[in-house]
């Protein structure tokens, strides 16, 4: 909060007692009184034609995870979320599709999970954190609410991969990431008869908004190590630099 300074804190009443004192102004949302309806406030849709509105304009701020020092706040604006939603090939979510979200919403897994079910028509299922650390429980609301698309981590991709195997049968879409895959728990669910008929790995740091780069897994050597992080996803750009920032030639690693 001191890092981001924001203008007010949005917060349940039984939350409170949780925030560090800080001297930012707190809107207690269980206390306020909408009944005679919102004081003037707008119930709709901004004018997108009003001045100063652009797709430039910061979405929200998040943090790094701080493994390499002390978090950082990176501000992510609404073109960047687009980017990753909205016609963009590595996953295209329809209004037939069912996402899941049980990612934090701290961490920004949670903006693919959000916006591509929200800005696709799509339903959007949400998993409460007990059912994600219950792998059986898991299984069976994934399948009992028909979702279709599922983004994990490489932990529990790795953790979750046998007693998944039925609700991943299900899915259009797997994408995992956040971590280095493990290739035989890839190798576990290519060769299954029914499995997800996407399977990609994501890549992406904070700074990217979740992916920069997907590559879809078809087939795997058997002597394979390591899972490529494929090409850069739609509107996207990616430069390899060597030690001194400069561009490196082709086949040759940065």
């Amino acid at each position: 909060l001191e890092d981001s300074a924001p203008v007010a804190v949005l917060v349940q009443e039984a939350l409170q007692e949780c925030l560090p004192a800080v001297n930012v102004p707190q809107v207690v949302l269980d206390s306020v009184d909408l009944s005679s309806g919102t004081g003037g406030l707008p119930c709709g849709n901004p004018d997108l034609d009003a001045p100063g509105l652009a797709s430039g304009m910061p979405a929200y701020v998040m943090y790094t995870s701080g493994s390499s020092g002390v978090p950082k706040g990176v501000l992510i604006e609404h073109r960047s979320v687009l980017r990753l939603v909205i016609n963009n090939p590595y996953a295209r979510i329809t209004t037939e599709d069912c996402v899941a979200h049980g990612a934090n919403t701290a961490f920004d897994a949670s903006t693919w999970e959000i916006w591509s079910a929200l800005l696709n028509g799509a339903k959007l299922l949400v998993v409460s954190q007990a059912t994600l650390l219950n792998p059986a429980r898991l299984n069976h609301v994934l399948i009992e609410g028909g979702v279709t698309a599922l983004w994990l981590t490489a932990g529990l991709f790795n953790e979750y991969v046998d007693v998944l195997a039925v609700a991943f049968s299900k899915l259009r879409y797997l994408l995992v990431g956040g971590d280095v895959l493990d290739p035989v728990s890839v190798a576990k669910v290519l060769s299954r008869a029914h499995r997800p008929r996407h399977l990609i790995n994501g890549y992406g740091p904070t700074e990217t908004t979740t992916f920069a780069s997907t590559y879809e897994i078809h087939a795997l050597s058997d002597n394979s190590r390591s899972i490529p992080i494929g090409r850069p996803i739609g509107n996207t750009r990616i430069y390899l630099l060597d030690a001194h920032g400069q561009p490196v030639p082709i086949g040759v690693s940065g």
